[in-house]
């Protein structure tokens, strides 16, 4: 199993949650101010008011100026309550635009393969996809699916921190290195996580990545070995277009600091016919 290729297929259905218009007009209705602010309160929600300190921890490549930017006066703004339910309006809102009809079988169909491997996901050291798994699963299967890719992505995302601290990468060194690596801009990279010039240019860059990318890809294998073969390729045959069709039509997806394209990655002859 290749866990990248899940990733390319879970990422772009859970991205939704941040970067849309829904997801902008449901955090500015609450009062916030700027799409950070939105971003940091939704993201961080499922571990309560958590403190600037303790998101700069979990989030990782963040400079922790930045997070202090947001939190925790997003707190003030409204609850993390208040952040969960917008970030769920916002979502339903740019699935239902993104995906036109979500009523279908195969959404649903992916929806319960998905429930099942996000159940499996480790959670010991995994504390976003543990705080987003304590939430409860949306009843509508769109929503169901895309509950299932947050903890999924967050749990992936998790065990890629653990293997950046065990191979002693820090967060503005991971970010250098990866920009490095994937040919994207050091200044767009800088500005999108708040590190300084100065930061980045003390960066020590030996080696690269592969390493790290290796732990993090067999830390994310253990909800598609419980899934089994079969179903985890049903998942990724489920998931493709939506990925593709979720991607094609959000501006956000162009360019990012992952440096996904799942339109270049993952389109197939005939896929939006």
């Amino acid at each position: 199993m290749d866990a990248r290729q899940l990733w390319l297929r879970f990422e772009p259905y859970h991205d939704v949650t941040y970067f849309t218009p829904e997801s902008r007009a449901a955090t500015d209705a609450l009062g916030c101010k700027g799409g950070w602010m939105g971003y940091f309160g939704m993201r961080a929600a499922p571990l309560g008011a958590a403190s600037p300190e303790l998101v700069t921890a979990v989030f990782y490549n963040f400079a922790p100026r930045m997070v202090a930017r947001a939190l925790p006066d997003a707190w003030a703004v409204a609850s993390p309550e208040e952040f969960l339910k917008a970030r769920l309006e916002g979502v339903d809102g740019a699935l239902r635009r993104l995906l036109g009809s979500v009523d279908t079988p195969e959404i649903a169909e992916a929806a319960e393969l998905g429930r099942e491997a996000a159940l499996a996901a480790p959670l010991g050291g995994r504390p976003l996809a543990a705080a987003n798994r304590a939430l409860p699963w949306p009843d509508e299967p769109h929503l169901a699916l895309w509950h299932a890719c947050t903890i999924l992505r967050e749990a992936r995302g998790d065990g890629h921190v653990a293997a950046l601290v065990a191979h002693d990468v820090g967060p503005c060194q991971a970010l250098a290195l990866y920009a490095r690596e994937h040919s994207l801009d050091p200044a767009y990279m800088r500005t999108a996580r708040g590190w300084t010039l100065e930061e980045w240019e003390d960066c020590d860059l030996p080696g690269d990545l592969s390493a790290v990318e290796n732990a993090t890809d067999s830390a994310a294998l253990a909800p598609w070995e419980a899934l089994g073969t079969d179903r985890t390729s049903r998942f990724i045959e489920l998931m493709t277009p939506l990925a593709l069709r979720i991607a094609s039509g959000n501006e956000a997806m162009r360019v990012n600091p992952m440096a996904l394209d799942p339109v270049r990655e993952l389109a197939v002859p005939g896929w939006n016919t």
